[in-house]
């Protein structure tokens, strides 16, 4: 094959800085929109990116030339300092030091992107670490729980 050609989805969870309530109203659009448009300045394609105050998840299509570590710090390095000036109430605002990342066939991508829709009403019932550790066990990921959290 003469051409290099890639379809890879991932589905990307990380919170906020010991789970601090950040993204209100006041930023949350705006703050999506930004992460997007880092996807797009990296050559990937968002999905759709939502969460609730201390988290996001975001499905997204990888560069196929990009490793997955480098594309989110990429994407949480770029949108903490975007957020930061947004005013007074943000300067002390940090992205948690890891992630979640988990792949998506494409014949998932609608149920995966329908359970990031629903992520407000989703986190009535469970907190964002009950979720994350329900996706860690989900997917078979080995995982020590002291290192989880930060």
């Amino acid at each position: 094959m003469s051409q290099s050609l890639a379809q890879v989805l991932i589905h990307i969870v990380f919170s906020t800085k010991e789970r601090h309530p950040f993204i209100d109203t006041a930023i949350e659009s705006q703050l999506y929109a930004y992460i997007g448009d880092t996807i797009k300045r990296s050559k990937g394609v968002p999905v759709k990116i939502n969460g609730t105050t201390d988290h996001v998840h975001i499905l997204t299509s990888m560069p196929r030339t990009t490793s997955l570590a480098d594309f989110i710090e990429d994407i949480k390095r770029n949108s903490s300092r975007w957020i930061k000036t947004k005013g007074s109430e943000y300067e002390k605002f940090a992205w948690q030091n890891g992630y979640g990342a988990f792949s998506v066939s494409f014949s998932q991508k609608g149920a995966v992107l329908e359970y990031i829709l629903s992520q407000k009403e989703h986190h009535f019932k469970l907190t964002f670490k009950e979720e994350l550790i329900v996706f860690l066990r989900k997917h078979e990921i080995a995982y020590d729980e002291r290192y989880l959290w930060d």
